[in-house]
């Protein structure tokens, strides 16, 4: 059969099969073009076996993604459950315990992320991604936490943690006004962070300790329970988005949608998830403290060790869009803790108010 009839057959191929292999197929069945005396029967074998292939590659992906889904919702639920049980066992607050574990254990990701893009020289990266993270931790987080249950937030936080956390949104302004975050200054960050924390542990014991509770969870099952639920909530999240971005990419779905979409919302899953599993549970410092405590993170340290590897030249957007939707929705944290309560209607307001940040973003608008 003459080579330009294997062309055609192979370019109508590509046509019905739009997906990111399609390339690597027709890239296969051209190897295949060089020999001219190659029957139809054995073409069309090649074609059916690429087919199966493809078909094969997609039901894995779907299986991957089904089952990442099912392991990051259980082991959120195993983490909520090991963080409260060490909160008990310890007798400390659980906002604490979902601050300091919680918060700081789901924004690992984010942290791995800006130290790697500092290394490879791009640490640009690391701001969008810390304050993006904040955003995303109070507009949807917090907000879908709020539909599935309304939280419940003590005042002693708009005594404390959240003072704080405006002191550090206010130092972060101070330090790239000149357009600029030194290595001095991205130390100064992790060595200021260090005080807060002692600061914010200090009196939380006290105060539940006179807080009479009926479950008694072992130190060692609760830490366990933390190590493993974390590690899975982790790496199911990681696994999903994989999965998703290989489906919606051989769907035909475009890069852009992708990254606004799938990519944006997975790596929030591990906070998404632990939030909205407390406030089932109705463990209400949790889901309110992982917030807290994750945005925090995200500002000091994330920013700071990025910065320690490599001084960072700021976007102008930084100071222009940025740190003040970040000093917004800081706010919205006051309002809700001086109202004692975010209630599902706030909830729909804050996912609401995501939604059109995130079209905006992509529109380009701001």
């Amino acid at each position: 059969m003459p080579i330009r009839q294997f062309d055609i057959l192979s370019h109508s191929f590509q046509l019905r099969r739009n997906s990111s292999l399609r390339r690597n197929g027709v890239t296969t069945l051209r190897y295949y073009l060089k020999n001219d005396n190659l029957e139809i029967a054995e073409f069309s074998t090649i074609i059916r076996r690429f087919c199966l292939f493809c078909e094969v590659k997609m039901w894995v992906q779907g299986i991957v993604l089904i089952v990442s889904l099912l392991v990051l919702a259980w082991s959120a639920d195993k983490f909520v459950d090991g963080s409260c049980g060490l909160a008990h066992c310890l007798g400390i607050s659980p906002f604490l315990i979902g601050m300091i574990i919680v918060g700081f254990g789901t924004s690992a990701p984010e942290m791995l992320v800006s130290a790697v893009s500092a290394f490879e020289g791009s640490p640009d990266i690391a701001l969008g991604n810390a304050y993006g993270s904040n955003i995303t931790n109070v507009l949807l987080i917090l907000g879908v936490a709020a539909i599935v249950n309304p939280i419940k937030v003590d005042f002693s936080v708009v005594k404390k943690e959240l003072p704080f956390l405006a002191g550090t949104i206010v130092l972060t302004v101070f330090l790239v006004l000149d357009g600029f975050i030194s290595r001095i200054n991205a130390i100064s960050m992790l060595i200021i962070f260090i005080p807060i924390m002692v600061i914010s542990s200090l009196g939380k014991k006290e105060e539940e300790n006179k807080e009479e509770t009926d479950r008694k969870e072992s130190l060692l099952k609760s830490i366990c329970l933390i190590i493993l639920g974390l590690a899975l909530l982790v790496s199911s999240s990681r696994a999903l988005v994989w999965a998703a971005k290989d489906i919606a990419t051989a769907l035909g779905i475009s890069e852009l949608i992708i990254g606004l979409t799938i990519v944006a919302l997975g790596t929030s899953l591990p906070e998404l998830a632990a939030s909205v599993s407390a406030a089932r549970k109705n463990e209400h410092g949790v889901a309110f403290g992982n917030v807290v405590g994750s945005n925090l993170f995200n500002t000091m340290c994330v920013v700071g060790i990025a910065g320690t590897i490599t001084p960072i030249a700021v976007d102008p957007k930084i100071l222009t869009r940025d740190l003040p939707a970040v000093a917004l929705v800081t706010l919205f944290l006051f309002i809700f803790g001086i109202r004692k309560k975010i209630s599902r209607a706030s909830g729909v307001f804050l996912v609401a108010l995501y939604i059109v940040y995130t079209i905006l973003l992509g529109l380009k608008v701001i």
